[in-house]
């Protein structure tokens, strides 16, 4: 004697998310997004900020330097930029080349371009902060180079960029 067995028909079962399944998902996606979108956008603002910090400590070091192999005398307001980026003699001439009376420098391979503010991508130097011409305040009393900004200008913690 031969017997089949017979199974109930069922319904046809297909694995797919239900409508339930794919709202949650698309919540947790926009929780995520609301979370890492702030945070990368600190981060590219941020990153200026330290190419500033760095740039104000490169040049306050080699300002520094140049004073202590002049004996005592800072970059003058005219020849700042020369006499930091060219061969100089003990009085601060600025030449091109080295020679034997030119020996003491160059301290920076050239002025950097400021990286944040309304002022962005501009070099040189002015004696008084304000206008867009340049992007660096340098006080040839002091020796203090700081970032051509207006006091408006901030960064992400709330600190004017013309202070750091």
């Amino acid at each position: 004697m031969h017997t089949t067995m017979t199974y109930p028909k069922t319904k046809s079962s297909r694995s797919a998310f239900s409508l339930i399944e794919l709202v949650i998902v698309v919540v947790i996606i926009g929780i995520i997004g609301a979370i890492a979108i702030p945070r990368m956008s600190r981060g590219a603002s941020g990153a200026a900020d330290s190419g500033l910090v760095a740039d104000l400590a490169v040049m306050r070091s080699a300002i520094d330097l140049y004073k202590a192999e002049h004996g005592g005398l800072l970059p003058t307001f005219d020849d700042i930029e020369d006499q930091l980026t060219t061969y100089t003699n003990d009085a601060g001439t600025a030449n091109a080349s080295k020679t034997t009376v030119y020996y003491l420098g160059p301290y920076l391979r050239e002025v950097p371009k400021l990286k944040v503010g309304t002022n962005k991508g501009k070099d040189g130097f002015v004696a008084t902060q304000g206008g867009a011409v340049a992007g660096w305040v340098y006080n040839a009393t002091t020796g203090a180079v700081t970032a051509n900004l207006p006091d408006a200008e901030v960064d992400v913690r709330g600190v004017q960029y013309n202070a750091y």
